[in-house]
């Protein structure tokens, strides 16, 4: 896991924007809980970020490797579906990268998804301080799960709800569960998503319905390129910027 390259930059990727989600205050030293730390690679990011972070996985092999690694933060073992066992209000923040989708799965015959959920959600919402957020992202099995995990944070106290950046990618598309303590907010907005974005995909729909409707033929080279060109970004992936040469035949000639 940790010398694979590209699951590193991953990780640390989804790490850094979690960070982020957490709006935490610029001029602030804050102490961040990481559930699910497993090696230590989203701590590596939280330390960058100029934060103190302690961290909890149920893995002794993982907090093996975190600690050859050297990670900076306190490791603990634990499993998240018992609860944690953290003093009231002791943390600015809490995030969590690829872990919190296994807590609706039942590995033994003592295993209740929703019990371990519920003990899960009410201890981090005991230990995060007051007007604090927790970023969880993670990978979904079904749209029941989602609504699962979003139903268990509620009954526990918090707000908030699902951000789900680059909704129109398949690969780039990643989900956080964003959640306040104390009163309702505005929800972050996710990227992929921007109101510029959703205009051309509401015209692109428009603009084929009408050429259905008239009977139109095939479309051109030029307009098939633009098209492609547009759904890539939509999907968040780099792309050539326009010009006046975009779909425009090559000269066989040298």
């Amino acid at each position: 896991y940790t010398s694979n390259t590209r699951i590193m930059e991953i990780q640390s990727a989804m790490s850094e924007r979690a960070v982020e989600l957490l709006a935490l205050p610029d001029d602030e030293t804050c102490l961040i809980l990481d559930l699910g730390c497993g090696s230590g690679l989203s701590g590596d990011v939280i330390e960058e970020q100029g934060h103190v972070w302690v961290g909890v996985d149920i893995s002794r092999a993982m907090l093996n490797v975190a600690q050859e690694r050297e990670a900076a933060g306190d490791m603990l073992l634990g499993d998240l579906g018992q609860g944690l066992c953290f003093r009231a209000g002791a943390f600015d923040g809490a995030i969590s990268i690829s872990a919190l989708q296994w807590l609706c799965n039942a590995d033994k015959k003592s295993h209740n998804p929703v019990k371990r959920l519920h003990a899960f959600f009410s201890s981090l919402y005991a230990c995060l301080g007051r007007g604090r957020r927790a970023v969880l992202q993670f990978y979904p099995e079904n749209a029941d799960q989602v609504e699962l995990l979003t139903q268990q944070a509620m009954r526990a106290g918090f707000t908030g709800g699902l951000v789900v950046d680059y909704p129109n990618s398949t690969k780039a598309k990643k989900m956080f569960l964003v959640l306040f303590t104390g009163g309702p907010q505005k929800l972050p907005t996710a990227l992929g998503t921007s109101a510029e974005q959703q205009d051309q995909i509401e015209c692109t729909a428009r603009k084929q319905r009408l050429k259905k409707l008239r009977g139109k033929g095939p479309k051109s080279a030029a307009a098939w390129i633009q098209e492609k060109k547009e759904r890539r970004r939509r999907q968040g992936k780099e792309t050539r910027p326009d010009s006046k040469y975009t779909g425009r035949k090559r000269c066989g000639k040298f």
